[in-house]
């Protein structure tokens, strides 16, 4: 898994010590230039947090580690009657700034494993990771061949538009049957995306594209990633869920995201209020939701107005929402939040930011690390709940009915479920 932190190593390294040791050990000019480089990252570099499986959202008991509470959390947890597990839909595989011309990407998605390439011609393509022939990896010392593939193996070249077979270094002929699984793709807002459907159907809706991002007017500021144990469904219904914003969210960001300490009091001077509202789109765009989000902070029972912001939270798809923010101080920006199944209890969430250039970076990357400490707190739920598929509510619990109704679209007979319990690997 990849760790991204936008920081040298030896930054990080010497901001471990002492200052007064620092002061000591260094020439004041590198000094100076590593002070200068840290003041870079914190006011002009993009956020880069990535969070591994099992760094949030488990309590470990005395003598254990985190990696190990993990581990027992997915062990001992019940599982409930699960929908299926791969809705169908458009699903983030990386940034477009990950995948470099000729570059070449191991991903796990749907529990399989792709590759995912950039040909020559710039255009990013998406096949099955397992050569036909004798099964090499083709993300794993595979190289591309101007918009073609080469496998590692016996190099045997595929086509990415259609899969298609064009060489076969010791044959004479290669036949006609010699072919691998391409999988539907688009790159759009930055991203690259890959389609899913359980039938093979073609893509029956499109992306729509974030006019502000295409055009490189708004500046990307950071991401954020984070692994949760848990059924992709239960990740966009927390849109619909309005009365957990009120329990889980109102405590200040500064009382952290662990939710034995959310409520203390040492932090209790302020509080964030939410008026929400959840709805599903009507045709052509049922396949899309809106929720409208206006936030308030309050500092010891006083309304503080210049930190109001309004968000719409546009989900397209299971498994995409373009969060838009609009602040009459703080200018206009995007969260794109992408939820990709990796495994059937296995989802990868990324958020990533863009926000408008002449705003400084360490307001979107303030806003953003807002954004990941209460999410966290929903991953600590998250991780850690059953799935119910046939939950008591109350009548103010409808828009999650509502959205449970909604939901269901993205499936059909032949989606795939989950048989039996299945913990996977240990992490």
């Amino acid at each position: 898994m990849e760790q991204e932190t936008g920081n040298c190593w030896l930054v990080e390294a010497v901001w471990m010590l002492p200052l007064s040791p620092l002061l000591l050990l260094l020439p004041a000019g590198l000094a100076l230039l590593l002070a200068l480089r840290c003041l870079y990252h914190l006011l002009f570099a993009p956020l880069q947090l990535i969070r591994a499986p099992h760094d949030v959202g488990y309590i470990p008991e005395p003598g254990c580690s985190k990696r190990q509470a993990a581990n027992e959390v997915r062990r001992r947890r019940r599982k409930g009657e699960l929908p299926p597990v791969y809705p169908n839909g458009w699903y983030r595989l990386l940034d477009s700034q990950q995948l470099r011309a000729g570059q070449v990407k191991n991903v796990t998605i749907f529990g399989e494993q792709v590759a995912v390439y950039r040909g020559q011609d710039g255009q990013a393509y998406v096949v099955d990771a397992y050569c036909p022939h004798l099964g090499a990896n083709l993300a794993v010392g595979g190289r591309v061949m101007g918009n073609c593939i080469e496998c590692p193996f016996h190099g045997w070249q595929f086509r990415g538009e259609d899969g298609k077979c064009i060489k076969i270094p010791y044959a004479e002929k290669v036949p006609d049957f010699a072919k691998i699984k391409t999988w539907p793709s688009c790159e759009v807002n930055c991203a690259v995306f890959v389609w899913f459907h359980c039938d093979g159907i073609d893509p029956s809706w499109s992306l729509p594209e974030q006019e502000e991002i295409q055009s490189r007017v708004w500046v990307y500021r950071g991401r954020t990633e984070h692994y949760i144990n848990c059924h992709i469904q239960e990740i966009p219904e927390n849109a619909a869920d309005i009365a957990h914003l009120s329990h889980l969210h109102t405590p200040s960001m500064l009382s952290g995201a662990d939710l034995r300490y959310t409520r203390a009091r040492t932090w209790g001077f302020a509080q964030h209020d939410w008026k929400v509202e959840w709805n599903p789109e009507p045709e052509p765009n049922k396949h899309c939701s809106r929720m409208q989000v206006n936030h308030a902070l309050h500092i010891l029972g006083w309304h503080c107005s210049v930190l109001d912001v309004r968000v719409v939270a546009r989900q397209v798809g299971p498994g995409i929402v373009y969060m838009l923010f609009n602040h009459s101080f703080l200018g206009r920006g995007v969260i794109l939040h992408c939820v990709t199944p990796v495994e059937p209890l296995l989802q990868r969430v990324t958020h990533s930011i863009y926000y408008q250039a002449n705003i400084p970076a360490i307001i979107p990357k303030f806003i953003m690390k807002a954004e990941c400490i209460q999410f966290e707190r929903d991953v600590m739920i998250w991780n850690n709940k059953k799935y119910i598929s046939k939950p008591l509510l109350v009548k103010e619990d409808c828009a999650v009915a509502r959205h449970r109704r909604w939901y269901t679209q993205f499936y059909s007979q032949n989606s795939p479920r989950v048989t039996m319990q299945q913990d996977g690997l240990d992490w």
